[in-house]
Order: C-alpha cells, then sequence, then structure tokens
C-alpha cells in the first residue's frame, strides 16, 4: 500500500544554536500506528487530508469519528496510546475501548463505533504481507497482531472475545527506516496473514514497549477477498490528492530559570514558492508542562505538543520565516526535542 501523504519532519537538537539532526527519538513516550495494514486512525488521516491544511474527512466513518472526538485525532493519528497498559489485554483495555486504546492522550473514542464503512484494505488469506508500523517516536519493544473470530458480531464495539486469543504475528525490535517525527518512517516485518478467512475481519495492533508500561494499539480494518493491499473507502468525492510543500522548525531555548523555561520555534518555508498554513509538532519530556504560548495556537495532551498557525503568521513567502513562543513549567535542565515535525499543506 502506498502512503499518500508524508509528514515532513526536520530533527531539531538546539539550546541557542541550530545543530544537526538527531535520529533519537526522545525518553519520554513512543508513538505510532499500522499504516500498512492501515489503522482506522491512519486511514481517515489520509481520507481528511485536503490543500488547505485542514482535515475535512470524506469517508462517512471517518466524519462520524470527528463528529464523536473531533478533528485533533486526525492530526495526531499516531497517539492511540495507553499510559499504563503494561501489556495487558482484557480488563486492562475495557471491552468496546479497544480501538481507541482507552487512550489517555487524546480522545479517539469516535473510533470504537461499530461500523461498516471504514477504510478497508484488502487481503489474501495464508499470503505473507509486509507490515509497516509507523515509529513517530522510537522505543525497543513486541508488537502482536490479533485478527477477530469468525462470526464475531460487526454490529457491536470490538471485545477482547472477538479476537483469537493467540496473535498471529508477533515481531520484537524489528528493523525500521527513517527518522522518528514522520509518516515516512517505520518498523517492518513481515507476516503470515491467517488462513482460511474469508470477508470482514479487524486487525488489532498492540506495540507494548518494554521500558515502559506504555503501550499503542489500533484497529485496521480489512477485507479478505484475494486482494493484494489495496485500501478502498478513502476519499469518496474527494478533490485531487493535494500537493505538500515542506517546511522546517528549530526549537531553542531562550531561557530558563528554576522549575521553567521558555523557548521559541522558528518555522521556515524553505521553497522558492509561497506557503500557506503550518503545524508544528513534537514530544514534551516528562514532567515538562506548557503554561502559555504566542503567535500560534497550542495543544498539549500528554507527551505531545502542537502548534497551529495564528492567523497573522499563516502565509509564508518564498524563504520566509515567522516564530512561535511558549514558557513551560520544568524541573532541571531545560530539555529539546531529540525531533520536531513541520507540517505544510
Amino acid at each position: 500500500m502506498r502512503i499518500r501523504r508524508t509528514l515532513r519532519a526536520a530533527a531539531i537538537g538546539v539550546v541557542s544554536v541550530v545543530v544537526m539532526t538527531i535520529a533519537a527519538a526522545p525518553p519520554a513516550s513512543a508513538h505510532g500506528a499500522m499504516i500498512s495494514i492501515g489503522s482506522r486512525t491512519f486511514l481517515c488521516y489520509e481520507d481528511g487530508l485536503t490543500s488547505s491544511g485542514q482535515e475535512i474527512p470524506q469517508n462517512p466513518a471517518c466524519q462520524a469519528a470527528t463528529a464523536a472526538s473531533g478533528v485533533v485525532p486526525l492530526y495526531n493519528w499516531f497517539a492511540v496510546g495507553n499510559r499504563t497498559a503494561n501489556g495487558g489485554k482484557a480488563g486492562v483495555i475495557p471491552d468496546g475501548k479497544l480501538c481507541s486504546g482507552n487512550s489517555n492522550y487524546y480522545d479517539f473514542s469516535g473510533f470504537d463505533q461499530a461500523r461498516s464503512d471504514w477504510p478497508v484494505t484488502h487481503l489474501t488469506s495464508g499470503s505473507t504481507f509486509t507490515i509497516k508500523y509507523n515509529k513517530w517516536a522510537a522505543h525497543p519493544g513486541t508488537f502482536n497482531l490479533y485478527i477477530t473470530r469468525d462470526g464475531w458480531d460487526q454490529t457491536r464495539p470490538l471485545t477482547w472475545a472477538d479476537l483469537e486469543t493467540v496473535p498471529f504475528s508477533t515481531a520484537t525490535n524489528p528493523p525500521s527506516v527513517g527518522n522518528p517525527g514522520s509518516a515516512s518512517s517505520y518498523y517492518y516485518w513481515t507476516a503470515t496473514l491467517p488462513a482460511n478467512k474469508t470477508g470482514n475481519h479487524i486487525i488489532f495492533s498492540q506495540w507494548v514497549r518494554s521500558d515502559s508500561t506504555e503501550n499503542f494499539l489500533g484497529c485496521s480494518d480489512v477485507k479478505f477477498d484475494g486482494g493484494n493491499g489495496n485500501v478502498t473507502g478513502i476519499g469518496a468525492g474527494a478533490p485531487p490528492p493535494p500537493t505538500t510543500t515542506p517546511c522546517a522548525a528549530a526549537y531553542t531555548v531562550t531561557s530558563s530559570w528554576p522549575g521553567g523555561f521558555q523557548a521559541q520555534v522558528t518555522v521556515t518555508n524553505p521553497t522558492t514558492s509561497p506557503m500557506t498554513g503550518w503545524t508544528v509538532g513534537w514530544t514534551t519530556a516528562e514532567g515538562e508542562t506548557v503554561t502559555s504560548s504566542w503567535n500560534g495556537t497550542l495543544t498539549q495532551a500528554g507527551s505531545l505538543a502542537t502548534v497551529a498557525a495564528a492567523a497573522w503568521n499563516n502565509h509564508l513567502a518564498a524563504g520566509g520565516t515567522t516564530n512561535f513562543g511558549f514558557t513551560a513549567n520544568y524541573n532541571g535542565t531545560p530539555p529539546v526535542p531529540a525531533s520536531i515535525s513541520c507540517q505544510s499543506p
């Protein structure tokens, strides 16, 4: 399956001076989701992409998820996580909450809805398939893939009893490509798909970190009909795919004091064409809490922070720059994120 959009990422390590790209992820938390075979959140993210940078889903199920949970989960499709799951199964993530992971990052509850019109990946039972699991942040751990039992009830939100008890594919610390903080970076391994499966099913994915109690989870809707990974149900009636523009972000700690610090992020349009709209994202350190921000709309949920352009700095000329800033509470040396992403339509 071809990923049709790429979140542009620039890994920046700066304390007053911008330094070279750093490939390692920050220690606070891992983030990621299945991109092939795509999870509900990832495929709805792709479904909603527009040339303006807004997420406007076209698929009815993605629209319903957005109506229930808002549009923020689409921008953070890689964050269906639970900090306290600790590899747990039944009883840790409640029945009916598997597809949202009972997340304590964002509200992903809209993705628990039992519907027949989610984007679907078409597969061939018993064949081998290259799994790609995004590594928005990188950490050691084990990936488990479960399949729904034959005859499971598609009209009800997914429960543990709906899944076969043994994962059909497991991978521990698989190889990866790309730097964290990008949709084009991922872990990968070859899985043998369940044999003797026909029709519609859900593949439930679980990333269990070995260095933390944090898990990342997701549901991928599939149909065993002889397909080779092609996806349907995305962009019904949508406009032609937009052309993405790269942007760059440089993070600088400008001052600090006992228990807090101030930082500035410079956003640059490195192209020869004007750019309208940008969003910057990074993973904050454990215990860091943003207290104020300016020149952009900042959202923090758990360890994830995103800033969208304000009305007055939304447009950047070719080679142009702008900046935003924030203050945060933090005990110790002010942390600098190992990677910071910048995306623009």
